[in-house]
């Protein structure tokens, strides 16, 4: 979880990433910052992200995404 923490706030280091639970649906993140991050998620966690996972419940908050990072590392 801090490996991801540490990706979201080299993306936005003015957000509490520790607390948002609605980084997309309050337009906290945009298109370029999802992209950012989903490329220094699979950097960091060697994983795939792919369009399918692209949906708002997984980027809504820190630790959605940590659940897709794990779910990915387990396939």
């Amino acid at each position: 979880m801090e490996e991801v923490l540490r990706v979201l706030e080299e993306v936005k280091p003015d957000v509490d990433f520790s607390v948002e639970k609605a980084l997309i649906d309050d337009a906290i993140l945009d298109s370029f910052d999802i992209i950012s991050i989903v490329n220094g998620l699979n950097d960091a966690f060697d994983i795939e992200i792919t369009v399918a996972e692209l949906l708002p419940e997984n980027f809504n908050s820190a630790e959605a995404m940590w659940a897709l990072v794990q779910e990915l590392q387990e396939q």
